[in-house]
Formats: C-alpha cells, sequence, structure tokens
C-alpha cells in the first residue's frame, strides 16, 4: 500500500469513527431528553349532574327547574399545567395538531351536532394532550378563556381552533370563551322579556356566552388595550391523577342557581357577559368569576372524577 493509500485509508477510518461518535450521541441525547419529559393526556366528560351529557336529550335544570334541550357546549381552554406535589405549577406544552390545540389554547367540543346541536360539529373533542418534565404531579390548572394576545385577532384569519366564527363575537370583544346555549323544550324559541345587547343568534331560550366585556379600544386600532371585564375563569383542581382522572364540566352545576325560563328585560337571552345582566349572576358563581362587585366564590363547575 502506499503512502498515499494509506493514508486516505486513515482518513476514512477517522471519519467513520467521528460519525458513529456523533450517531451515539445523538442518540443517547434523544433517549435522555425522552426520559426528562412525559407526555400526557388530560380527558374531560361533560355531564348534567351524574348523567353523561347528549345532545339528543333533554333535562330538568335550573332553579326553579325548567325543562331544556341543549344546542351547544364547547368552551376554550388555556395556561394547562399540572401541580407537583409541592403545589408548584408545571406548564403542559401543548401538541399542535392544527385541529383543537394552537400555542397554549385548546378547544373542548361536547356537541356533536345531533339533536338540537344542529348548528355545531359532528366531530368532538374531550382531551388536551401534551407534555410536560418527569415527575409526580396530584393536580392541575388551567383557564377558561383565550389569553388576551390571541383574543382580540380576525377569527376568520386565525388557525385553528381559534377559526370557528362561531365562537367569536368581533374584534373588540374577541372569542366566546365558551358557548352553552339551551333550548327551552316547551317553545324552543326566545324567553319571556325583552331582549338586547350583543351575540343574540336565532332563536336560544337560554344562551351562555362567556366573553370578556368593557373592552377600550385603542385609538385607530381595531384592537383593545384593555378589558374592565376580563371573565377568565382560573380553575384549580386538586387530587388529580393524570394517569387515571377525567375532569368533569357539569352542566347542572353551572345553573344550579340560575333561572332558565325568564329573562331580564332589555338584555340578551340568557347570560352574555354583560355586567349588567343578572341572569349571569349564578353562572359567574358557578365559574369562580367576580360579578356585581362580588369576589370570586369557589367555582363549582368542574371536578376530578
Amino acid at each position: 500500500m502506499t503512502n498515499l493509500n494509506r493514508s486516505l485509508a486513515l482518513t476514512t477510518l477517522a471519519g467513520s469513527a467521528i460519525v458513529s461518535l456523533h450517531q451515539i450521541w445523538t442518540s443517547s441525547s434523544t433517549r435522555a431528553t425522552a426520559a426528562e419529559t412525559q407526555a400526557v393526556t388530560v380527558r374531560f366528560q361533560a355531564k348534567v349532574g351524574s348523567q353523561p351529557f347528549r345532545c339528543d336529550r333533554s333535562y330538568t335544570l335550573g332553579k326553579p327547574a325548567s325543562k331544556v334541550q341543549p344546542l351547544d357546549f364547547r368552551l376554550y381552554v388555556s395556561d394547562v399545567a399540572l401541580l407537583d406535589a409541592k403545589g408548584n405549577a408545571v406548564p403542559l406544552k401543548l401538541e399542535p395538531d392544527k385541529r383543537w390545540q394552537h400555542e397554549n389554547v385548546a378547544l373542548l367540543d361536547f356537541e356533536d351536532k345531533s339533536g338540537g346541536c344542529a348548528n355545531g360539529t359532528v366531530e368532538t373533542n374531550d382531551r388536551i394532550v401534551g407534555t410536560v418534565p418527569a415527575g409526580k404531579y396530584t393536580g392541575l390548572k388551567l383557564t377558561v378563556g383565550v389569553p388576551f394576545e390571541l383574543n382580540h385577532a380576525d377569527a376568520t384569519l386565525a388557525p385553528s381552533p381559534l377559526n370557528l366564527t362561531s365562537l367569536w363575537w368581533n374584534w373588540q370583544f374577541g372569542y366566546k370563551f365558551a358557548r352553552i346555549d339551551l333550548g327551552q323544550q316547551h317553545q324552543m324559541g326566545a324567553l319571556k322579556g325583552d331582549s338586547g345587547g350583543h351575540g343574540h343568534e336565532g332563536n336560544v331560550g337560554f344562551a351562555i356566552h362567556l366573553g370578556s366585556t368593557g373592552c377600550q379600544m385603542a385609538e385607530g386600532s381595531q384592537r383593545p388595550s384593555s378589558c374592565n371585564y376580563p371573565n377568565t375563569s382560573t380553575i384549580v383542581l386538586k387530587n388529580f391523577d393524570p394517569n387515571k382522572s377525567v375532569v368533569i364540566a357539569d352542566l347542572a352545576a353551572l345553573v344550579a342557581n340560575t333561572d332558565l325560563s325568564t329573562n331580564q328585560p332589555k338584555t340578551a337571552p340568557g347570560c352574555m357577559s354583560e355586567p349588567n345582566d343578572r341572569d349571569c349572576s349564578g353562572i359567574m358563581s358557578a365559574l369562580g368569576i367576580p360579578f356585581e362587585g362580588i369576589s370570586s366564590p369557589a367555582q363549582t363547575f368542574f371536578r376530578v372524577e
């Protein structure tokens, strides 16, 4: 073998060794990263008391009790975090899926277009998927609502799930954080009393449209600089095991102290999050949102099973 060939052979061997070492390092690094994080699926279920929620059923709800037919049940949640044993919130990094999750926002959709939910979608979503640092977690924290920086955007240009115009009011008010519509079974029409305000859509008996109000528009801009009533709800749930627990969104608990058969005169049907609408009082209380000068009560809408 000539000196030139010997040199080329040594160079090739050295290069192969470097490539092999790089592959080993990359593989080890990938395994280490995987070991440092864990996949988490936060599962949800809509219920009406102890019964599963269904669009093709009617329920007797509220105070005094009224018979109602579900028409919609969707809500945005954001800033999801797991709580460790010390109560520290560890953010859940959502897995982008171009359908239900975008950045730190996810859409939960419990209606399936059956029964009274004809204006909804066949597809449903009852989970949030992401990753957290590996560890033991005993609680869950989330916000019902869309973060301010994403809330006041154009839904027609936004990525899914923020592209649903049925869950968007306008630039000023932003998104409907929750849309839970109920029809009066005996009439499936408007409630007793006058109607007014924004967001009235069709013959909804009692509409629960949660969103920001009192938003101040910046001069020369479509986007507000602030909202007097953000109406987001921070939910903290203890005794949550990400491997076993299910988070229940209980419609019966949400309207337990609300009269679904009447409507405050000169307001929109149901609760459209306006601060002067007393029909929102029980709804806001169940969500743990301050209302009519009352500080944040303990929420009752969500529980862990």
